[in-house]
């Protein structure tokens, strides 16, 4: 039997077998004999996850566009697939032609969220592939490659990674691909490739060329360049300046099966001028870049046309800052309502509450209206630096309640510095008085059903970010604010409550806070079974605290430990574009509750203008 052969076989004996079938509408098809490069591209998680990722849909068509290269997806299999697949000796494959991975040139993997590392240990291993970059120097093995935002901290998967890229990947994968093929006819392809690509790639880290050194209480002493490799002492990201003319998929595979966000996805701009301060993305993906509402609407018809998905979701970090949000909804309303072809938000700023815009969007259905207080009370807000106010909010659900809407989705954290039992009660009173919002509009005028949904994460200290220094609340206070904010939502009708469980959150503090010595614990995890550990089925937390313990390492250390302004992070040797300085003069207005302007009224000297073409 072929090996396509043997994987249909093991289809009827599992979950959901459309997610490894392949062959889907749009899916790229090419001659493997007619191309020079095979790029394997894996996100590590379950296809449902992996087809609702923006990232990989742009870097699958821009690498497609290449008449030299052929990029094909990869997804971890869900544990019935994998148990099987290992069980009768299928390594991990692609979904376009079911070629086994370890056959192919690179390996691409995103870094979404630190809760995947023990999956790319799992398809590493699925695959055939060794773990260590060291253990891969003979014979051919794929070039692993990885991006996303957790490489602006990649320590902890630093000894499993050929090469990281930091920054927006639409132009660097191409500058590799092209070093790549100049390489191929080298003595030794990769170790040349590797030695180029630190000093040619624009955000490329070669983990392997650089030494940490440790002080003796165990925090980092120094991250530096090895003598003689060439790569820099700072590693700058890559940044692509122009999104209109930047690559975008222009068709986009339909799945057979559901998927997470069963939509077109329409990215209007980049970046963020907010400066909330625990927000990792706000400061990794500046400066502000918009596509023009021309682009978008060749795209969107175009996308819509090739699909047949009826729901066009408008993506950024922030939809409602949006410059030309107003007269591109219009546009699109227009074009698309014929077809019942709905348009959404999905991230809606409290002060950026736009009721003539949402109005237009909502004309072929409404959805619940999702708002991000963040904190319960102004202290805290100001704090984060989320820059809104309860009268914000107010008038936000008054002009929604008012148009039509009934439910109501607000997002909150638990564990946010300097955060006291009157946040948390905080947000209890924000839900009552919503709730006593909807009931102010007349009955005949306001839409039956009130639901709304308080959902509680906890917080975590992430790199590059005013909040790196802070410590993540211990985990017996954040479950007894978490009983406490339970016990007032009760008291409300109507109101639903999900939040997070602390361990998960825990574990992901110490990885995003993590150096190369976790990259032990995760070998000794994904050797009791760790896997898929965002999902709390599979979360194995005794596991987990057996392999820190059996590798003399401590957790708390790493998530909820306080750091003082010098010490060195592992990640210090990664430039993101906003500066240490600034930052720290962040985290110190934070102790003061002082507020910072958004960055479009004003510039408040983050460091991206240091990057050429940046802050236009």
């Amino acid at each position: 039997m072929t090996l396509s052969e043997r994987i249909d076989a093991l289809l009827p004996l599992v979950q959901k077998p459309a997610r490894y079938i392949g062959n889907e509408y749009n899916a790229v098809i090419k001659d493997p004999a007619q191309v020079d490069v095979r790029y394997a591209f894996l996100f590590p998680d379950v296809y449902e996850v992996g087809m609702s990722h923006l990232g990989m849909k742009i870097l699958y068509h821009t690498l497609n566009k290449r008449p030299d290269t052929w990029c094909e997806r990869v997804f971890t299999p869900w544990p019935d697939m994998h148990t099987l697949m290992s069980e009768r000796g299928i390594p991990l494959f692609s979904m376009e032609s079911r070629t086994p991975v370890k056959d192919f040139d690179f390996l691409g993997i995103t870094l979404m969220y630190e809760m995947g590392y023990s999956n790319i240990l799992l398809s590493l291993k699925l695959a055939g592939i060794p773990l260590l970059a060291s253990e891969r120097k003979i014979g051919k093995w794929p070039i692993v490659v990885c991006g996303g935002p957790c490489a602006y901290n990649p320590e902890p998967l630093a000894p499993f990674v050929d090469m990281f890229t930091l920054g927006d990947g639409e132009n660097c994968v191409h500058q590799y691909v092209e070093l790549y093929k100049q390489c191929k006819n080298a003595a030794d392809p990769k170790a040349e490739f590797l030695r180029r690509a630190a000093r040619e790639v624009d955000g490329a880290y070669i983990p392997e060329f650089y030494d940490v050194s440790y002080n003796e209480d165990g925090t980092i002493a120094s991250v530096l360049p090895k003598e003689g490799s060439g790569a820099p002492k700072l590693v700058r990201r890559a940044l692509v300046n122009d999104l209109s003319a930047a690559d975008y998929p222009e068709k986009l595979i339909v799945p057979y099966g559901e998927v997470i966000h069963d939509r077109i996805m329409l990215e209007i701009f980049r970046g963020c001028t907010r400066g909330c301060r625990f927000c990792q993305a706000g400061m990794i993906y500046r400066p502000v870049r918009e596509r023009s509402p021309e682009r978008l609407m060749d795209l969107a018809k175009n996308l819509v046309a090739c699909t047949g998905f009826d729901e066009i979701s408008l993506m950024s970090l922030s939809s409602g800052d949006y410059s030309c949000l107003g007269s591109l909804a219009h546009q699109m309303v227009e074009e698309f309502m014929p077809k019942r072809v709905k348009i959404s938000l999905p991230s809606q700023r409290i002060d950026a509450f736009l009721k003539d815009t949402l109005k237009e969007t909502q004309k072929v259905r409404k959805t619940a209206l999702t708002l991000a207080p963040e904190a319960g009370t102004q202290r805290l807000r100001d704090v984060i630096n989320k820059g809104v106010t309860e009268e914000d909010l107010m008038r936000a659900v008054d002009d929604a309640f008012s148009e039509g809407w009934s439910a109501v989705k607000l997002y909150f954290m638990i564990g946010l510095p300097m955060e006291t039992d009157e946040d948390i009660l905080g947000i209890a009173d924000l839900a009552a008085k919503v709730r006593a919002r909807y009931f102010a509009v007349p009955k005949d005028k306001r839409a039956p059903g009130l639901r709304i949904t308080v959902s509680a994460s906890v917080f975590v200290p992430k790199p590059h970010t005013p909040f790196e220094w802070c410590a993540q609340l211990d985990a017996q206070t954040v479950r007894s604010r978490q009983r406490l904010l339970k016990s007032e939502l009760d008291k409300i009708k109507g109101v639903e409550y999900k939040y997070h469980e602390m361990d998960v959150s825990y574990l992901e503090a110490a990885f995003s806070r993590g150096d190369r010595r976790l990259a032990g614990v995760l070998i000794r995890a994904v050797e009791k079974g760790c896997e898929f550990d965002g999902w709390t089925e599979f979360f194995k937390k005794e596991a987990w605290e057996e392999a820190f313990r059996e590798e003399g390492l401590d957790p708390v250390q790493y998530a909820c430990r306080e750091r003082p302004l010098d010490e060195v992070f592992p990640w210090d040797h990664l430039d993101c574009g906003v500066t240490k300085e600034y930052l720290i003069r962040e985290y110190k207005k934070s102790q003061r509750a002082e507020i910072t302007p958004d960055c479009r009224k004003g510039c408040q000297g983050c460091g991206m203008k240091r990057y050429e073409g940046a802050c236009k």
